[in-house]
C-alpha cells in the first residue's frame, strides 16, 4: 500500500465497517425498510427475506471496511471493491423517487444524506487508478531497465570483438612486417651482396689473363 492510499483508506475503511456492524444490530422493521429500498431498484433482491438481505449487506460492508484497513490488500483491488460498492449505493439514490430534482442529477433535502455515496465512488477510483498507473510505471522502469541493460550488453560484446578482431589484424600485420624484414635482411641482400663479390671476383681474374697474354705477346715481338 502506498503511503498516500493511507489517509483515504483508513477513513473510508473505519466508516464502511462502522456502517456493517451497525446493520448487525438492525430490528426488524429497519431490516424491512432496508430491503423494500433495495429491492424495489434492484429486484434480484425481491426474493430474499428481510433479515437475511441486511445480514448479508451488513457482512459485504465489514468485508470492504477491512479489505480497506488491512495494508496487506492492494490498493487496485481495495479501491475497486470500494467503487463498485459506491456505485450500487449511487444507482439507488438515482433510481429512487423523491431523492433527485427535476434534472435526475441533483439532490433534494431528502436526497442529499444518500447523494454523498458518490464520493466513495471517486474514492475507490483513485485508489484504483493510482494502483495501476503506479505499477505500469514500475513496469515501465523494468522493461527499460532491462533493455538498457542488454543494450550495454551488446556494445561491449562488440567492442570486445572489434578489439579483438583489431589486435588479430595488429598481430597478422606485426608478423607479416616481421617476415619480409628477415626475408629481406636474412635472406636476399645477403645473396645479392655475395652474388655481387662473386661476379667482381671473377672480373678480376679474367683482366688478370688478359694482361698476361698482352704483355707475352709484347715480350715475343721483341
Amino acid at each position: 500500500m502506498h503511503p498516500t492510499h493511507v489517509p483515504l483508506r483508513i477513513a473510508t475503511g473505519a466508516f464502511i465497517l462502522n456502517s456493517g456492524i451497525g446493520k448487525l444490530k438492525a430490528g426488524e422493521e429497519e431490516a424491512e425498510q432496508m430491503h423494500g429500498w433495495a429491492s424495489s431498484v434492484y429486484p434480484m433482491f425481491k426474493d430474499m427475506k428481510a433479515g437475511d438481505f441486511t445480514r448479508a449487506l451488513a457482512y459485504g460492508e465489514i468485508g470492504l471496511g477491512a479489505m480497506l484497513l488491512l495494508p496487506t490488500v492492494p490498493s487496485a483491488v481495495a479501491g475497486g471493491a470500494l467503487a463498485a460498492f459506491g456505485a450500487g449505493l449511487t444507482g439507488l439514490y438515482l433510481n429512487t423517487p423523491g431523492m433527485t430534482e427535476e434534472d435526475g442529477v441533483r439532490p433534494t433535502a431528502e436526497g442529499t444524506p444518500i447523494a454523498k455515496d458518490i464520493w466513495l465512488v471517486g474514492a475507490g477510483l483513485t485508489l484504483a487508478t493510482q494502483s495501476f498507473l503506479s505499477g505500469t510505471k514500475h513496469a515501465a522502469k523494468s522493461v527499460a531497465g532491462g533493455v538498457s541493460n542488454a543494450a550495454g550488453a551488446v556494445a561491449d560484446g562488440v567492442t570486445g570483438a572489434a578489439g579483438a578482431a583489431a589486435s588479430g589484424v595488429t598481430g597478422a600485420a606485426s608478423s607479416v612486417g616481421h617476415g619480409l624484414t628477415g626475408a629481406v635482411g636474412g635472406g636476399k641482400s645477403k645473396g645479392t651482396f655475395s652474388s655481387f663479390s662473386q661476379s667482381a671476383h671473377d672480373v678480376r681474374e679474367d683482366l688478370a689473363e688478359s694482361l698476361a697474354d698482352l704483355a707475352e705477346s709484347l715480350l715475343g715481338k721483341r
